[in-house]
């Protein structure tokens, strides 16, 4: 079946060739149409704004993922070219450069606030200072990089919370068994065991913000360990 040529958001289809509407309706893509995979973002805005197409997003969880956009092979050619020939500039070279030291900055500057941010949160004793430095490097190195999917990428809410949420996930993957428990697929169960693991992570935190004496086996110190050796 062949759909009416609109902008319309589908997920695939059973086949290479099709997408599924939101009602169920399988639709074939027409034969002059190809599919242009995510990847090249210049291209794909170029081609929604160049008339009929179909986007295709899957939903996995709670994240959407492009699968790509389909769309006329004539448009695709066209367009391509146009941008081979402004990509070939050196205007576009010097812009291309210009762009990536201003995120480059950007990115420095991030982790510097994102670091703060962790350290804000962490609120160790001051005899557990050195060690809070070393974990907030540690939530901020993996948490930050551009794409790594994490909370610390969102800009939905505020960036204590988001500092919040990258240690005691880091934790959770750090010091508990979370990435090898067996978890029952019953709906509710694995936030269950989530919110579990982050009280026993809230726990272990509140020991360092009392400045206890906090022996070498704990959970913690030894994470830290491994990733320093």
């Amino acid at each position: 079946m062949t759909a009416t040529l609109k902008p319309v958001t589908f997920t695939p289809g059973p086949t290479d060739n099709t997408v599924r509407a939101s009602d169920g309706r399988v639709l074939t893509a027409p034969p002059d149409w190809t599919l242009v995979p995510p990847g090249d973002p210049a291209l794909t805005r170029r081609i929604k704004a160049a008339g009929d197409h179909w986007v295709v997003q899957e939903q996995r969880g709670r994240k959407v993922f492009s699968r790509g956009v389909w769309t006329a092979q004539a448009t695709v050619t066209r367009i391509q070219t146009e941008l081979a020939a402004e990509r070939a500039t050196e205007s576009h070279a010097k812009r291309k450069a210009a762009d990536a030291k201003r995120r480059e900055t950007a990115q420095v500057e991030y982790e510097g606030d994102f670091l703060h941010a962790v350290l804000g949160y962490l609120r160790f004793a001051e005899c557990h200072r050195e060690f809070a430095q070393r974990l907030a490097a540690a939530v901020t190195k993996h948490a930050t990089p551009v794409g790594s999917g994490t909370v610390a990428r969102t800009q939905r809410i505020p960036i204590e919370r988001r500092a919040e949420a990258a240690v005691i996930a880091w934790l959770r993957h750090q010091t508990t068994a979370y990435d090898s428990m067996k978890i029952a697929r019953v709906k509710g169960k694995r936030r269950e065991v989530r919110r579990e693991l982050a009280q026993r992570s809230v726990e272990l935190l509140a020991r360092y913000r009392r400045g206890e004496p906090i022996p070498r086996e704990c959970p913690l110190q030894v994470a830290l360990a491994k990733l320093s050796s």
